[in-house]
C-alpha cells in the first residue's frame, strides 16, 4: 500500500505547466522513488525494474496520468540544453588536473540545484546513485519497447538533432587538443603525416549531409556508406596517435597534465564513437540506454577524487620508482670486488659523518632558538651529504629507497622458477650490500670521533662535547626511550627524499633543462660550447643525487623544529649520527662508561635504530615501486619460501660475497 501511496502522490504532482525548476525537482523525486524499495524482492530483479514496470503497470491503466507524465518530460526536454549531456558530461571544462581536482572537490561538498537548464548538472541530481547504470543497463527489449510510453510527448527524433550537434562540438575539440603543440610534438610522427586531427572537421561535415534529416527526409546513403568508414579510420588514426604521449613521457619526463589530457582526449573519441552508433543503428533505443548507462558510470567517476590521483599520479609514481631504481642499481653488490668498493666508499661516508657528528654539536651550544637550531643542523647535514656524494662515497641508510624500486623490477618474473630464483639472488645482493654500507658507515664514524675527542682532551685539556652533552645522548639513546619510534620516522624521511629526488630529476628530464644548458645561447657564450657540454652532462648524473642528499639533510633538521610548533615531539635518529654521537659521549665520560647498562642500552638502540631506518625506507619505498608497476604478489608464500631457503642452505651469503 505504501508503494501505491507514493506513487499516486507522484503522478498527482505531475504538472506540465509549472516551472522548469518544479518539473526537475519531480523528475528526480521520481527516480528516487523508483530505486529506494521498501523491501527486498526475492525474484533477482534489481529493485528498481521492478518499480518500472509497476509504474508502466499503473500508466497504462490511467491515461490522464500517463499523459500528464509524458507532457512533463517532453517539456523538460524541450527546456534544457541536451548537448551538455553528450558533449560535456565526463569532460573537465580544462584540460588541467588540478582544474579538474577543485571542480570534483567543489561538486561533492556544495549542493545542487534543479533549478538549471543544463541537462548534464541535472543527470547528476537524476542519477545519484552508482548502481543505476547497474539496472539501467539491466533493462530488457520488452520493457524498453514499453519505455515509450513514457516518451509519447516527445518528438521522435528529437534527441538526433542534440546528438549531432554534441558530435560536432566533440569533434571541435579533439581537432583543437590535437593540434594543440604539447601533445603534438609528442605524438609519434609517422602517425600524423596524414593530419588525422586536421581532417576531423572536413570527415564529419560529409557524414552529417549524407545523414537523414529530421523526420527522416533527406540523406544519401551511398554517400553515407563512403563517408562513414573514412570517419571511423580517422577517429582510429587520431587514437592511436594520442596514445603514443605516454609513450614518449615514459622517455623524457612525465607530465600528469599532459597524462589528464591523452585521457580527455580518448575519453572523447569514445564517446564520438558511441553517439555515431546510435544515429546510425537500426535499434537507437538500445544505443541510446548503453549511452545512458555509460553516462551514469561516467558522472561517479568523476566524482572519485581517488580515481583522479590514482589514474594520474601512477605513470608519475612509476618513472619516480624507475629513476630511483637505475641509480639504486649502483648501491647493489654482486661479487668480492663490489662488495670491497662498497665498504670503502662507506668508509669515507663515516669520515665525513664523524665531522657532521661534531658540526651537530657546536651548533647545540650556540644556543639557536628552535626554528634556526634545526635549520643550521639541517644546513649542516645537507653540506655534508653532498660533499659525501661528490667523493662518490655513500651513506648506508639512503640506499633502501633507492634499492628497493630496483628490487621490484625483478618481481615481475618471480611466476617463473628461474625469475623467482634470480629475485632471491637479488634480495641476497642488496642485503649483503646495506651490511656493508652499515658496517663501512660505523667502522669509522665510531674511531674518529672517540679519536677527535681524546686528542682534543690530550691538547686543550677538554674534548669538543662535555660532560653535559655526553649524558643527554645516553638518555636520548636510552632503549626505553622514544628513539624506535624517531628511527622510523627517519626511515620515511630517507624515502621522502627519493621521491623528492625522482620528482626532481623527472622535471629536470621533462623540460629538456640538459640540453638548455649545453645549447641556450647565453649559456654557451658564457661557458664556451665545450663547457656547457660537460656542464650538461654533469648536472643530468648529478641532479637527483643532489636534490635527495639536500632534501634529506634539510629535512633532518627543519621538519622536528617545524612539527614541534604544532605539539608533536618528533625527533629523528639516524643509525650513523648515533653512533658518532655515543662514541663522543664515551670520550667525554671516560671509557669506564662502557660498563654501565646504559651504554649497552644505547649499542641495543643503535642496532634497532639502523634496522628501522633501513627497514621503512625500503618498505615505504618498495610498496610504491609495486603499485606504480601493477605488481601483484600473488603467491607471497613461494617468494618467503624461496628466501627462506636460501637462508637456512647459505646464511653467509646475506652477509659476504662468495669467492
Amino acid at each position: 500500500m505504501s508503494k501505491a501511496w507514493d506513487l499516486t502522490a507522484l503522478l498527482n504532482a505531475a504538472d506540465p505547466q509549472a516551472g522548469l525548476a518544479e518539473r526537475n525537482l519531480w523528475l528526480v523525486r521520481l527516480l528516487e522513488w523508483l530505486r529506494h524499495a521498501p523491501r527486498e524482492e526475492p525474484s533477482g530483479t534489481p529493485l528498481p525494474l521492478v518499480r518500472l514496470k509497476y509504474l508502466l503497470n499503473v500508466l497504462e491503466r490511467h491515461p490522464e496520468h500517463a499523459r500528464a507524465f509524458a507532457e512533463v518530460i517532453a517539456g523538460v526536454w524541450n527546456d534544457v540544453d541536451a548537448i551538455s549531456l553528450f558533449a560535456e558530461v565526463g569532460f573537465a571544462p580544462r584540460m588541467a588536473l588540478w582544474h579538474e581536482f577543485l571542480g570534483r572537490l567543489r561538486r561533492r561538498l556544495l549542493p545542487q540545484t534543479t533549478d538549471t537548464r543544463d541537462l548534464a548538472a541535472l543527470f547528476e541530481l537524476l542519477f545519484g546513485d552508482e548502481t543505476d547504470e547497474d539496472w539501467i543497463a539491466a533493462i530488457d527489449d520488452e520493457l524498453l519497447g514499453r519505455l515509450s510510453l513514457l516518451f509519447a510527448a516527445a518528438p521522435d527524433d528529437g534527441w538526433r538533432v542534440e546528438t549531432r550537434a554534441a558530435i560536432t562540438v566533440l569533434i571541435s575539440n579533439v581537432h583543437a587538443a590535437g593540434l594543440a603543440g604539447p601533445l603534438r610534438v609528442r605524438m609519434d610522427e609517422a602517425l600524423l603525416q596524414d593530419k588525422p586531427f586536421h581532417q576531423l572537421p572536413a570527415a564529419w561535415e560529409a557524414v552529417e549531409r549524407a545523414l537523414p534529416g529530421p523526420g527522416g527526409a533527406g540523406g544519401d546513403q551511398v554517400a553515407l556508406a563512403s563517408a562513414m568508414p573514412y570517419l571511423h579510420a580517422l577517429l582510429d588514426r587520431c587514437r592511436t596517435a594520442a596514445l603514443t604521449v605516454p609513450e614518449h613521457l615514459e622517455a623524457h619526463g612525465v607530465s600528469v597534465d599532459l597524462m589528464f589530457s591523452v585521457e580527455q582526449l580518448t575519453a572523447r573519441l569514445e564517446r564520438i564513437e558511441a553517439l555515431l552508433a546510435c544515429l546510425l543503428s537500426q535499434e537507437p533505443q538500445r544505443e541510446l540506454l548503453r549511452l545512458v548507462a555509460g553516462l551514469v558510470r561516467v558522472v561517479h567517476e568523476r566524482r572519485s577524487l581517488h580515481t583522479l590521483f590514482a589514474r594520474h599520479y601512477s605513470l608519475l609514481a612509476r618513472k619516480v620508482a624507475e629513476r630511483s631504481a637505475e641509480t639504486g642499481e649502483h648501491y647493489i653488490t654482486r661479487d668480492r670486488a663490489e662488495y670491497r668498493d662498497m665498504l670503502r666508499r662507506a668508509a669515507g661516508g663515516g669520515a665525513v659523518l664523524a665531522g657532521t657528528t661534531f658540526a651537530k654539536f657546536g651548533i647545540m651550544l650556540l644556543g639557536f632558538t628552535a626554528f634556526w637550531g634545526g635549520f643550521w643542523a639541517g644546513v649542516n647535514y645537507a653540506l655534508c651529504f653532498v660533499f659525501i656524494h661528490l667523493l662518490h662515497w655513500t651513506v648506508a641508510t639512503k640506499q633502501p629507497a633507492m634499492t628497493a624500486p630496483a628490487l621490484a623490477h625483478k618481481l615481475l618474473s618471480v611466476d617463473r622458477d628461474d625469475g623467482l630464483q634470480g629475485f632471491v639472488d637479488e634480495v641476497t645482493h642488496l642485503v649483503r650490500s646495506q651490511v656493508a654500507g652499515v658496517i663501512g658507515n660505523l667502522a669509522l664514524v665510531a674511531p674518529l670521533v672517540l679519536g677527535g675527542q681524546l686528542l682534543a682532551r690530550l691538547a686543550f685539556g677538554a674534548p669538543p662535547v662535555g660532560e653535559k652533552q655526553a649524558l643527554y645522548v645516553l638518555h636520548s639513546l636510552d632503549l626505553v626511550g622514544p628513539s624506535l619510534l624517531f628511527a622510523a620516522f627517519t626511515g620515511t624521511l630517507l624515502f621522502a627524499s627519493s621521491l623528492i629526488a625522482g620528482w626532481v630529476e623527472n622535471w629536470f628530464v621533462f623540460y629538456r633543462l640538459d640540453s638548455a644548458i649545453a645549447w641556450n645561447p647565453r649559456i654557451v657564450a658564457a661557458l664556451g660550447q665545450a663547457r656547457a657540454q660537460r656542464w650538461s652532462r654533469w648536472w643530468r648524473a648529478n641532479i637527483s643525487g643532489l636534490t635527495a642528499n639536500i632534501s634529506l639533510g634539510l629535512m633532518l633538521g627543519l621538519v622536528p623544529a617545524l612539527l614541534g610548533f604544532i605539539g608533536l615531539g618528533l625527533d629523528v635518529r639516524h643509525v650513523t649520527l648515533s653512533t658518532g654521537q655515543l662514541a663522543a659521549a664515551v670520550g667525554a665520560l671516560g671509557f669506564g662508561v662502557m660498563g654501565t647498562w646504559a651504554f649497552w642500552s644505547c649499542v641495543i638502540c643503535i642496532a634497532g635504530i639502523g634496522m628501522l631506518n633501513v627497514g621503512v625506507s625500503f618498505f615505504c619505498a618498495f610498496k610504491v615501486a609495486l603499485r606504480s608497476r601493477g605488481v601483484r604478489l600473488a603467491d607471497r608464500r613461494r617468494v618467503y619460501a624461496a628466501i627462506r631457503t636460501r637462508l637456512r642452505r647459505e646464511p653467509l651469503s646475506f652477509l659476504v660475497p662468495p669467492k
